[in-house]
Formats: structure tokens, C-alpha cells, sequence
């Protein structure tokens, strides 16, 4: 006989627990090509100069890190992708680039803010089911202090991919996702045993792909539109059809995920960019 599905569980037993890291924020733009056209190509290279002299010093400081990726299709012309310490860092990394004389040569057409985030999924339901069988009810403070604890373990042992540095692949793409909270399909009310194995299941499609691409999830539910940015990194883009195409076969993606749009780009190194935008003459 098959066994009941427990009902899903509300309140803070519900919630998965989450770690999160670095702070993102892609940028992406249009390149106003016919007023770069309108300068002379003294002018130009010394705009050009100027851009990459501060990608170079972005990539690799104390808070952070930034990267270009020159984008295909007519969605944008160019995403610049900050890695930092918090929200002030990414300020300071927005600020700089609207400092810049190229800046008045950029069409935003969109952004995306959100932070790093480690869903601990298995974790979450080991600890739940040991602290319901020891009558520990949720949200008291002994209830809390068992999650503090469980969170400072994992967050110590997931450190490296709580701040990641901006992988070197030759490739990226990015895309927004939801799961649906619709008429006919809820995630957020399964019971959380269910979306666990559901995770589960959909990580060991990934799995198969280690070393190929390198996939960097960040929270932004309460940040942007969607609730999780991802990025996948990798040396051959053909990866990304691959992975995302077989990932569409996997319960909880034909089920319950919602795609936004999609971005592919290829690395830009500083000198790199700084050609892009002195042969828009």
C-alpha cells in the first residue's frame, strides 16, 4: 500500500535553510554606437583606455571582483558582472562605472541584484525531523539556537562556495528563474520531504557536468523580479544547451520551474574591451 504524503508543514519548519555570500549585480547595456562613431578615433581610444584600465583594477580587489562578457543577440551589447563583500561594494562598483566617460555612451537595458546562496535542503530536513522527535517545537528559542548552530557548521564548511571568485571560462550565461506558485502548481507548498528529494534529483543532473561548467546560484528573492539568478560558466557553450536541455527533463523543472531571459556572452579581458569599444568607429 502506498504510503500517505505528509501534508507541507508551515511556519519556519517549511522553509529550507539557506547560507548566503558574495553579493552579484550583472549589468547589462546597450553600446551607443553612432555617438561613439561621432568622435574621432584619438577620442575614442582614449574612452577606450579608460574602460579597460578600470576593468583591469576591478578584477581582483579586496571586496570583490568585476568581469565583461561582450553579449550575443540584441538583448545587450555588453554585461559586466560584479562579484563584492555586500550591497555598499556593489554601490561603489556602480558608481564607479557611471564615473567613467563611457558611461555616457551606455544604454542600461536592464540589471540584476542578488547574493550567492547554498540551499540546505538535506540538511534542513535531518534537523527538523531530529528536533520534532526530541519535541523541540519550531520557533522557540531552543528551536533557534539548534538552527544558529547547524547554520555556523555548514556556513564553516561551505566557505569557498559562499565567495566564489569570478570563474576564467571563456563563456557565461545567465538567466532568472522562479518556481511556480500558480493555480495548479505551488512549490512553496509541498511538503519540504518532497522538494528535498525533488532538489536532490535535479543536483545530480549538475553533478554530471562537473568540470565542464562551473554553476553559481544567487538568492534574490526581495532583490529583483525573480526569486534565484543563475550563471553558468564554461569553456564551450555547447555545455549550457547540454545541461539546460536535460535539466528540462528533470521533475522539478517540468513541474515547477518558471525561466526568465536568457544571456550568453563571451569574456572580455580589459585590452579586449577596450577594442570593443575603440572599433565601434
Amino acid at each position: 500500500m502506498k504510503a500517505e504524503r505528509s501534508p507541507a508543514a508551515s511556519g519556519p519548519a517549511a522553509a529550507p535553510l539557506t547560507l548566503e555570500g558574495t553579493s552579484v549585480l550583472h549589468q547589462m547595456f546597450r553600446i551607443r554606437r553612432a555617438g561613439l562613431r561621432e568622435l574621432n578615433s584619438g577620442r575614442r581610444t582614449e574612452i577606450a583606455r579608460e574602460i579597460g584600465d578600470a576593468l583591469a583594477g576591478m578584477q581582483r580587489r579586496e571586496d570583490g571582483e568585476s568581469a565583461a562578457f561582450s553579449i550575443l543577440g540584441h538583448k545587450a551589447d555588453l554585461m559586466l558582472v560584479h562579484f563584492r563583500a555586500g550591497f555598499e561594494h556593489l554601490a561603489r562598483a556602480q558608481a564607479e562605472i557611471a564615473a567613467l566617460t563611457i558611461d555616457n555612451y551606455l544604454e542600461p537595458t536592464t540589471s540584476y541584484l542578488s547574493m550567492v546562496e547554498i540551499g540546505l535542503y538535506e540538511a534542513s530536513v535531518r534537523l527538523y525531523e531530529r528536533l520534532a522527535t526530541d519535541g523541540i517545537e519550531a520557533g522557540t528559542p531552543q528551536w533557534r539556537d539548534a538552527v544558529d548552530a547547524a547554520l555556523k557548521e555548514n556556513r564553516e564548511k561551505l566557505a569557498a562556495r559562499l565567495w566564489p571568485r569570478i570563474p576564467e571560462r571563456r563563456y557565461v550565461c545567465f538567466y532568472p528563474m522562479n518556481k511556480r506558485r500558480g493555480e495548479h502548481r505551488n512549490w512553496y507548498q509541498l511538503p519540504i520531504e518532497e522538494r528535498q528529494r525533488l532538489m536532490h534529483d535535479h543536483g545530480m543532473i549538475g553533478r554530471r557536468y562537473a568540470g565542464q561548467v562551473t554553476q553559481i546560484i544567487s538568492g534574490s528573492v526581495g532583490f529583483d523580479d525573480w526569486e534565484w539568478g543563475v550563471d553558468l560558466f564554461a569553456d564551450d557553450p555547447l555545455v549550457f544547451k547540454k545541461l539546460i536541455y536535460e535539466m528540462r527533463f528533470d521533475e522539478s523543472s517540468a513541474l515547477y520551474a518558471e525561466f526568465g531571459p536568457f544571456y550568453v556572452g563571451i569574456r572580455l579581458a580589459p585590452d579586449e574591451l577596450a577594442k570593443t569599444i575603440a572599433d565601434c568607429g
